[in-house]
């Protein structure tokens, strides 16, 4: 299963206990899902959580049963409810504060949604139908997906309202609320009814963070290490050139003595060889004595 899939199954483990609720989640399905006409409802789910909730959903937000069931809830890849009876239509359709004798023009009917019990049953309906939420190890993404402009625009003024600034966009004709933020994602799931699936966001944020951090550290490692290889070759090279020329010898007894251990010692940062000296020498001094051997063995390749 999807980490969607795991979101929508353990969403679909909340109790259905009001009828008022029922009817908000009813009402957002029913405005994310396939089709919602005069003549026909259909939702269409690959969800078998979501499949056994439709139908105790139902009943308890109408005191209806679908006209059309899957035979086999665990069968095919999707699973497909109708309404066709006119009648019982026309009952979902007055519930909503729709009218048969008008175009049906979808909007969310804010007049159920007075109570944040009812809010959030509502959101968990339009997840359920509409929504996905993509695995955390891959990126943040979660989106809710309508044909309906009118019913898009008035979800970002519900979700804005409810501490949530979503982003919209248009795919294939559909209108799409989406979000990119983790913590608003984790903060939507844990409301809705997911908080498991909400802990493995936080937890998937957590290893990325560390993993860019150790990774960070590394490179900033390597960095340092070929920076240290870099000028210990620099340095070597500049004794080299001083000892072929003879000037080597002719050098205060410190510089010699510097020039014995860093030889001695080719592989050490500039730290250990200061440490490796006895007395130990500070970075500072030590760092001052190998660039006075690089200025002196430039000064002697100008000469030549």
């Amino acid at each position: 299963m999807s980490f969607s899939g795991d979101a929508k199954s353990e969403l679909c483990r909340t109790a259905i206990q009001r009828s008022c609720c029922a009817k908000a989640e009813a009402h957002g399905i029913l405005l994310f899902c396939n089709t919602f006409q005069k003549n026909m409802i259909r939702i269409v789910t690959e969800n078998r959580a979501f499949a056994g909730r439709l139908p105790r959903l139902f009943h308890k937000a109408f005191g209806i049963a679908f006209d059309s069931v899957p035979d086999d809830l665990a069968g095919t890849a999707k699973l497909t409810f109708e309404i066709t009876e006119s009648k019982k239509i026309e009952s979902i359709i007055n519930t909503f504060g729709f009218s048969m004798e008008q175009t049906l023009s979808l909007h969310i009917n804010f007049g159920l949604l007075e109570e944040d019990c009812c809010r959030v049953s509502f959101l968990r309906g339009v997840f359920l139908a509409g929504g996905s939420v993509t695995d955390p190890t891959k990126r943040y993404h979660m989106e809710f997906v309508t044909s309906h402009y009118k019913v898009s625009r008035e979800l970002e003024a519900l979700l804005m309202d409810m501490g949530f600034v979503s982003r919209e966009t248009v795919r294939s004709g559909n209108f799409v609320t989406y979000f990119k933020q983790s913590e608003h994602i984790e903060d939507l799931l844990t409301l809705l009814g997911a908080p498991v699936v909400a802990m493995e966001i936080m937890a998937a944020k957590v290893e990325k963070n560390l993993r860019n951090e150790m990774n960070r550290r590394v490179n900033c490692d390597t960095a340092n290490v070929g920076k240290a290889v870099d000028a210990a070759q620099e340095q070597l090279a500049a004794i080299r050139a001083l000892e072929r020329s003879g000037r080597l010898e002719e050098l205060p007894q410190k510089l010699q003595e510097t020039a014995a251990q860093r030889r001695r010692y080719p592989e050490m940062t500039l730290g250990q060889l200061a440490a490796s000296f006895d007395p130990p020498l500070t970075k500072s001094c030590l760092n001052h004595r190998l660039r006075k051997l690089i200025e002196l063995a430039r000064q002697e390749q100008q000469e030549a």
